[in-house]
């Protein structure tokens, strides 16, 4: 039986998803179980892989198959993936293949390298790849193209519709209201103390409540696993296939806890996708800074809220060392939520994390600007962790080397992290609106919560723009001033002032 342009069409983007599978899978391996001496192989097997997926986006096939079916529009699915299908052709076709294949190849021996140069605390063995992998994202921000900023191209990547010039409509101004609330956080007379969770807490113990805090959530383990890995990260390698990685700290239980929640809420929105994107470019988030909303929804707007702890707090004592045992829970609450300016990013506190990626933003902005050079990022950096958050790193290895993201090319990237606080914060107020959610939150079903979720944002997966999914779940398009004011909130309660 001879099929149909529309058939053909959709067998070839299941081509290239499986090689994006077989790709994803490999990632996952290097950053959690794979040999340290197969690295070097598994690079070039990866580019071998990645330049096949460019050949296909980049074929005559599939440029006459997008030809041939543009303008149809009896089937949304056909018609979204014929847009991304058509960008990425139009985008990756500008890159030569060799070239691609180089540089992914580079990306892996890079997150290698980075690995090591962290855990040595040697940036300058790392350097040479960063310098590499910052000229070739400047060269492709070339090759595709930009209006204003060369940063630009690199942030349509991640967060279609934002520009350096709406960031710095609303980065400032962000950054401005958090350096106030700080002052006055340092001020107050009523200071939480973090001491009272101080102690040994078991790996395996607190792997056990992490666990259980993800089932309860709506993660589904037969589609999904956790591991450990040293830079947390889920990855979607199809939507029955979603796995979560975590960093287990034996003297502070809440980077795990709190970090596997995070990475938790990246997981249900690959996890409830609807099924008919499957195998098409439409079957993941449709930006990294809804993405993000999902994963910092979860971690902050519910499990660090009083209500959460009020309901869990028995099955963490349960897991906890016996010194919780006598611990009262406002204390506990108190300590959790405790505002401190910290060197590292993913045990930052919330009202502080949005002031580290504003750091990284300006700098690879202006690296791919090239108004500084790869060489000057430590003292740059160093200078704006003390401009902006009062602590200066003594080592580079919980400064400029702390975040894998550059070391993947990652570039375009790190506002995504803060635009999706503020996303996460707009689609708070919402479901608050139609939910009461302390409540939900107290009772300890978050069944309401999950498909209010996945009816309004998982299913669709990529068939929406990110700012359009935004005004059509919140009536509005971006507003940072409800960040801004569950902060203040928050923290006026919290610190009493």
């Amino acid at each position: 039986m001879t099929q149909t342009v529309k058939e053909k069409f959709f067998d070839l983007l299941k081509e290239q998803s499986s090689y994006e599978e077989a790709i994803g899978l490999m990632a996952w391996d290097m950053r959690t179980k794979a040999p340290k001496k197969g690295m070097d192989n598994r690079s070039e097997v990866l580019g071998v892989l990645s330049e096949k997926v460019h050949e296909i986006q980049t074929s005559d096939k599939m440029k006459s198959y997008i030809d041939e079916l543009k303008g149809q529009v009896e089937d949304p699915v056909l018609v979204k993936s014929l847009e991304e299908a058509e960008e990425t052709y139009n985008k990756t076709a500008k890159i030569p293949g060799k070239e691609y294949r180089e540089y992914v190849t580079l990306q892996s021996k890079a997150e290698s390298m980075w690995a090591e140069a962290k855990d040595m605390n040697d940036f300058e063995s790392f350097r040479p790849y960063l310098e590499e992998l910052v000229e070739f994202n400047k060269r492709f921000a070339e090759y595709w193209g930009y209006k204003e900023h060369r940063y630009d191209a690199l942030l349509h990547n991640y967060e279609p519709g934002i520009t350096v010039s709406k960031l710095e409509e609303v980065f400032p101004r962000v950054r401005k209201a958090l350096t106030d609330l700080l002052d006055q956080i340092k001020k107050a007379p009523n200071q939480p103390d973090p001491s009272v969770l101080e102690g040994h807490f078991p790996k395996a113990q607190q792997e056990k409540f992490s666990e259980e805090i993800l089932k309860r959530m709506g993660y589904d383990f037969e589609a999904g696993r956790l591991d450990e890995t040293v830079h947390p990260f889920a990855i979607g390698l199809n939507s029955n296939d979603v796995r979560v990685t975590t960093k287990y700290d034996e003297k502070d239980f809440r980077t795990a806890v709190f970090g596997t929640i995070h990475e938790g809420g990246h997981a249900l929105y690959e996890q409830n996708i609807d099924p008919k994107l499957s195998f098409t470019p439409l079957a993941t988030g449709t930006s990294m800074g809804i993405h993000e909303s999902q994963s910092l929804f979860w971690e902050n707007f519910i499990s660090r809220r009083e209500s959460f702890w009020q309901n869990h707090y028995e099955l963490f004592k349960m897991n906890a060392p016996e010194k919780f045992e006598s611990l009262p829970l406002d204390q506990f609450y108190r300590a959790i939520n405790e505002v401190k300016p910290s060197l590292i990013r993913i045990e930052a506190d919330e009202l502080t994390y949005c002031l580290h990626i504003m750091v990284r933003y300006e700098l690879e902005k202006a690296l791919i600007g090239g108004e500084i050079e790869v060489k000057d990022l430590p003292e740059l950096w160093n200078k704006k962790m003390e401009d902006y958050l009062g602590v200066k790193p003594e080592m580079d290895s919980e400064g400029v080397l702390q975040d894998i993201h550059w070391a993947g090319g990652d570039f375009g990237y790190f506002p995504s992290y803060a635009l999706g606080y503020m996303y996460a914060a707009q689609i708070e107020n919402q479901m608050s609106k139609e939910i009461d959610i302390n409540r939900v939150i107290e009772q300890g079903d978050f069944k309401q919560v999950k498909e209010w979720l996945t009816s309004r944002i998982h299913q669709y997966g990529k068939m929406k723009k990110p700012l359009e999914l935004l005004e059509e779940v919140t009536g509005e398009g971006l507003n940072p001033d409800y960040l801004v004011d569950y902060l203040t909130n928050k923290y006026k309660h919290i610190y009493q002032f």
